[in-house]
């Protein structure tokens, strides 16, 4: 995260941080988690006739990266990355002139990686019999008589690249995925008229042919309900600002039903039968009005939900209220934990004036670490503010203009000065009545100002040590360092959301020396694990972030402020760039609008 100004340090630390990234006074943004080691498990085809043509194998497997490289006898393709378990490479036909055994491999960059262990590919001089096709199921199996086109998956045995799914007899456009899998897009007109249509997969010659038919049945149209409209999210915007997703929900919704927004159609996903998303365009929140949102669904049957309003202000004051915390030595060392600063200093308005943001501001616009957050809560409709350092942390203090009462969300990322036993207190019942609380912390001995107390400890005293109530959140902070690139993200995702909300869906993060958590549901049921280390168990240790509720308000906790930097800060600071990386802006900007109560 941070390059020190001291010329002469510089080259001292670039010779010691060959195998860390943080320090007890800082931070040095020299590794970002080692690459998995590829694992080739199958290639396809795995065998051609010699003097072919040039062809596609698919290599399936696991840890690969989108840096992975499909090897020919040690020759490097050119590789395209379709996920983590499978990559493809076009082998020219220069590569299979004559008969005999190619090593297939795949290579992975350093830092970690590596090349996992090859397979052989046959190249023969006796044409290659394609093997017969099987299929035993298919999904969906069923559709309503005009339902809209869909992707039709086909499982079973012995696909190659080139078998063809076959509606009623007429091939398909279809995609491989592999030997047991093949997908293909039914137009509508497939499904316009109700009755059972035969699937098969057919493989080309040599060899090959028709595989055994499953039915698809196409049932006859039934009335569609009227549906209905509880909520929208989000149901603010601030005018100018960018696209973005609407989350609707209600009831009777169908693979068919349409938000309208203002009485025109957007373009809409299907989730459940209890909730939609659409996006809504630039254009439609470029002024400021109030619109209306709607479900219609078509007949047979079906009909327009009753409204709801979508408002779209000129003002982020609008919007929910954040403060960020710059009490605690945010900024000591080579942190530079702020939305913006003026002459290295953390003023409490940013600026230039937050109300002159717009869909297209840049973070440059502020200075500060944080200033890539600052200018996103503002494009969603929201003010933010800075508590400087020499104020005081207080709640329900009338004199005090910047008293938490003031505002929906309280951010205090990686404190590294200990809370008064007044602050504890007035933290704690912020939160518990309506309060928002966003916690950072960091690695073990992340001590950047030198008073011996780090953010892990910090933490841990304010829900230990305190004269409200002993560890209200039901957690604590593990006095742990590490880094990692983790996909572990809470497997009943979908009903969080956090992790699936109006800003997009958490996949994975990643950590440059941070801790983890450990959770207590016995004191608090309502702490909740989130993100949880590669390859531990989802249970109540090893977690990278989680959230709880505290009386009425909300609490987010991650255990590392790198996913949160975004590169920039006080001139002659060197940062890291994470907030673009992976999941990170969607996960911290879910976490924000969720304790501001926005979704």
């Amino acid at each position: 995260m941070r390059v020190y100004k001291s010329l002469s340090f510089v080259i001292v630390l670039l010779l010691a941080v060959a195998s860390c990234k943080k320090s007890g006074t800082g931070t040095v943004t020299t590794t970002t988690g080692n690459n998995p080691a590829p694992v080739l498990m199958t290639i396809s085809p795995n065998t051609v006739q010699a003097g072919g043509a040039a062809f596609t194998l698919t290599v399936t497997g696991s840890g690969f990266i989108s840096g992975s490289a499909i090897r020919w006898n040690g020759v490097s393709l050119a590789t395209n990355y379709v996920s983590a378990t499978q990559i493809s490479t076009v082998v020219p036909a220069s590569y299979i002139t004559t008969a005999g055994t190619a090593a297939i491999s795949v290579i992975t960059p350093a830092p970690g990686g590596g090349t996992g262990s090859p397979v052989n590919f046959i190249i023969s001089n006796t044409p290659v019999s394609n093997p017969l096709p099987t299929l035993s199921s298919i999904a969906p199996a069923t559709s309503a008589a005009g339902a809209a086109a869909f992707t039709l998956t086909v499982n079973g045995t012995n696909f190659i690249n080139g078998s063809v799914i076959n509606w009623n007899g007429v091939s398909l456009s279809t995609t491989f995925i592999s030997a047991t899998q093949l997908s293909a897009l039914v137009p509508a007109s497939n499904v316009s008229l109700a009755g059972n249509f035969p699937i098969t997969v057919f493989t080309p010659l040599p060899g090959g042919g028709n595989s055994n038919a499953i039915n698809f049945t196409v049932n006859a149209p039934v009335s569609n309900p009227l549906p209905t409209l509880s909520n929208i999210t989000p149901a603010t915007a601030i005018a100018g600002a960018a696209a973005l997703t609407l989350t609707v929900n209600g009831t009777n919704y169908i693979n068919g039903s349409v938000v309208n927004w203002n009485g025109g159609a957007l373009t809409t996903t299907f989730i459940s039968a209890t909730q939609l998303t659409a996006i809504v365009p630039a254009a439609n929140i470029s002024t400021a009005g109030s619109f209306p949102v709607t479900v219609f669904s078509p007949l047979p049957g079906g009909g327009v939900s009753n409204a709801i309003p979508f408002s779209v202000s000129t003002a982020s004051s609008s919007g929910k209220k954040f403060l960020f915390d710059a009490t605690h030595a945010e900024t000591a060392g080579n942190a530079d934990w702020v939305i913006d600063e003026d002459g290295s200093v953390p003023q409490n308005i940013p600026t230039p004036a937050q109300s002159t943001v717009t869909a297209s501001t840049p973070e440059s616009y502020w200075t500060g670490a944080l200033s890539s957050w600052g200018i996103a809560l503002v494009q969603t409709g929201n003010t933010v503010e800075t508590l400087p350092a020499g104020s005081n942390i207080t709640y329900g203090n009338s004199s005090n203009t910047l008293d938490l009462s003031h505002y929906d969300v309280f951010v205090v990322d990686e404190p590294n000065k200990v809370f008064t036993a007044a602050e504890k207190t007035a933290i704690l019942n912020y939160v518990n009545n309506g309060g928002g609380l966003f916690m950072v912390s960091d690695h073990n001995g992340s001590d950047r100002d030198g008073d011996g107390w780090d953010s892990p400890a910090i933490w841990n005293d304010l829900m230990t040590n305190n004269t409200v109530q002993a560890n209200p959140f039901g957690f604590s902070i593990d006095l742990a360092s590490f880094s990692d690139i983790t996909s572990n993200v809470l497997t009943t995702s979908s009903s969080s959301p956090i992790l699936t909300g109006s800003q997009g869906t958490v996949t994975q993060m990643e950590f440059n020396n941070g801790t983890t958590a450990t959770i207590n549901t016995a004191v608090n049921p309502n702490v909740k694990g989130l993100i949880w280390k590669t390859s531990t168990t989802q249970n109540s240790s090893n977690i990278m972030s989680l959230s709880s509720v505290y009386g009425t308000g909300r609490i987010f906790f991650v255990g590392d402020s790198s996913p949160i930097d975004d590169g920039t800060g006080a001139p002659g600071n060197t940062l890291f760039v994470s907030w673009t990386n992976y999941s990170h802006k969607k996960l911290f900007m879910n976490a924000s609008l969720w304790l501001a109560k926005l979704q």
